[in-house]
């Protein structure tokens, strides 16, 4: 035996707005384009990218804090308009689902 797990390990990130580490696959991507926040959902997008939890306690807390201008070091404010509503929908259709 090599003392190697046979699962792989699902990769951590840290949520811009908590803090906290989770797996990647728990966090939403976002990607600077242009002066605008964007979600990236299939994780392609090309440039740095900021991860945090879809929820809206988070996404505010980030944006309070200003952390998606960090940690895409974008020159100046981002909007995230875009961005909350796509977490405010995603939100809505979860609670929807039984």
């Amino acid at each position: 035996m090599s003392g190697r797990i046979d699962a792989r390990a699902c990769p951590e990130r840290t949520c811009v707005g908590c803090r906290e580490r989770s797996a990647k696959t728990q966090l939403l991507r976002i990607v600077a384009i242009e002066d605008a926040c964007v979600p990236d959902l299939r994780g392609t997008l090309p440039g740095r990218g900021a991860y945090v939890h879809p929820v809206l306690v988070c996404l505010d807390q980030a944006v309070r804090r200003r952390a998606f201008t960090r940690a895409l070091r974008a020159p100046g404010a981002l909007d995230t308009k875009a961005l909350r509503q796509y977490v405010e929908q995603t939100t809505v259709a979860e609670q929807a689902t039984p």
